[in-house]
């Protein structure tokens, strides 16, 4: 019983190809105001409930849909959308590891730096030396 009512929750994703794209479509927008409005620095990283109840729909229903089309959970896409921003602010600005950090809602460099390596094996000097 337990593993029909588990097909029958995942395909779901799969019968709502398009109601899943758009609410795909409205998380990678609110990612992107939320990151562009500075609300990084101010209140840090959005969490997983915030971005749920602001898109309408359950934390659960959320990391289910983002599994099952990315791959990932809704914490490791927040994760590789900072870094993404992170990648971006190291290689065409002169500010400071440390300026960048900051302005992604890091209070110490070392967080930081320890998620940054952890996703793309390089600290994020080395990061920026490669593009010299």
């Amino acid at each position: 019983m337990l593993t029909y009512s588990e097909r029958f929750y995942q395909r779901q994703f799969i019968t709502r190809k398009i109601a899943s794209h758009e609410i795909l479509i409205k998380l990678e927008d609110l990612l992107t105001n939320y990151f562009n409005s500075g609300a990084l620095a101010q209140k840090g990283l959005p969490s997983v409930t915030y971005i749920a109840e602001t898109l309408n729909i359950s934390p659960g229903y959320l990391s289910g849909l983002l599994k099952s089309l990315t791959g990932q959970n809704t914490q490791q896409h927040l994760h590789n959308k900072l870094i993404e921003l992170a990648k971006e602010k190291l290689s065409t600005t002169n500010l400071s590891v440390s300026e960048i950090a900051y302005e992604l809602g890091f209070e110490h460099l070392q967080s930081f730096s320890k998620l940054f390596k952890t996703k793309t094996s390089l600290s994020p000097m080395e990061f920026r030396h490669s593009f010299n």
